[in-house]
């Protein structure tokens, strides 16, 4: 482990995909007189703490695990959420110039009610979203920057959180331009993680989780198909790595030379599960990046993701807590 930790100050990352902002909002219950005007009981937020969502909770644990640069490519708004990302992501050594503001759209942005008294999320999230496809001018800045800056990095991350055709920044074009980058760059670890398109990619390293997967082969093979033939999936995509992941059991690598499982360490009484797909992802490219092994890769993941899922929140795994973890 110590090996890989070691060479992630060595490593650059880019997060191409939904970059958003995640609020943490505490209310107090005692405080929820209703409004004059309207009689309606109000929600009284007394503190609030924002992180870079999404996306950005990828760039989040890389940037934890010591990656020397990590850096976002996706499509804000000209607004507060805005602002309050570029700053969260400031406050993390996360570079956010590559970020497109666009007037047109409003910043994705995830608002989460915490319960003062109980420590609990109780309320209906508020999320801010955007029900348009992105605009002409701001996918062509997505595209151009993603071209110039492909070289410069080690790890590519693609994070495509839309489950519709709207709103996301990974659309067809963008698909396309990773497509073709990829093969032109076999040095790099190129990885996708989608949650409705991932049957869409090739040539890439591919992070579907087993229902992910599943939907997917339905899609490109039809409903008779075994719901457990992930190497299909792989040929179809043209994939050179295929990872089905399976939440706290462990993840399915998926190659043409066959199938290997790579368990997890049980861990009981997670705190939050929130954000351990992403947690996983992180540590798999910092150390497929660092070592070429698919297999100690997915295992130094899990052990990433163990250590977030006792955290509230989308938390991080630093190098000193990964190395106090023993087997």
């Amino acid at each position: 482990m110590k090996d890989i930790l070691d060479k992630a100050p060595g490593l650059a990352a880019l997060i191409v995909g939904d970059v958003c902002l995640d609020r943490w909002c505490r209310y107090d219950p005692l405080l929820g007189e209703p409004s004059r005007e309207t009689g309606i009981p109000r929600t009284a937020v007394t503190s609030a703490e924002v992180t870079p969502g999404a996306a950005g909770t990828v760039a989040n644990n890389l940037a934890a695990l010591g990656v020397g640069r990590v850096s976002v490519l996706g499509v804000i708004g000209q607004d507060g959420h805005g602002f309050e990302l570029r700053r969260a992501l400031q406050l993390r050594g996360i570079e956010g110039d590559l970020l497109v503001e666009s007037a047109e759209v409003q910043t994705f942005t995830y608002t989460k009610l915490i319960n003062h008294s109980t420590g609990k999320e109780d309320q209906p999230r508020i999320d801010f979203v955007n029900q348009s496809k992105l605009p002409g001018s701001a996918v062509r800045l997505v595209l151009d920057r993603l071209q110039g800056v492909f070289d410069q990095f080690d790890i590519v991350m693609v994070c495509d959180q839309a489950e519709s055709g709207c709103g996301g920044v990974v659309n067809e074009a963008v698909r396309a331009l990773i497509q073709e980058l990829a093969p032109v760059y076999p040095d790099k670890v190129v990885m996708v993680d989608s949650r409705a398109h991932i049957a869409d990619f090739r040539n890439v390293i591919a992070k579907p989780n087993h229902i992910e997967a599943q939907r997917a082969l339905r899609e490109v093979l039809g409903e008779s198909v075994d719901q457990f033939a992930y190497g299909a999936l792989r040929e179809h995509m043209q994939s050179p790595l295929l990872l089905v992941t399976h939440g706290g059991e462990g993840v399915l690598l998926v190659t043409e030379k066959g199938e290997r499982w790579v368990p997890t360490i049980p861990v009981e009484n997670p705190v939050d599960i929130c954000g351990a797909g992403d947690s996983f992802a992180a540590g798999f490219t910092v150390a497929y990046a660092a070592t070429r092994d698919a297999a100690r890769a997915a295992g130094f993941g899990n052990r990433v993701a163990s250590i977030t899922i006792m955290k509230p929140g989308t938390g991080t795994a630093s190098p000193a807590e990964l190395l106090a973890v023993r087997s």
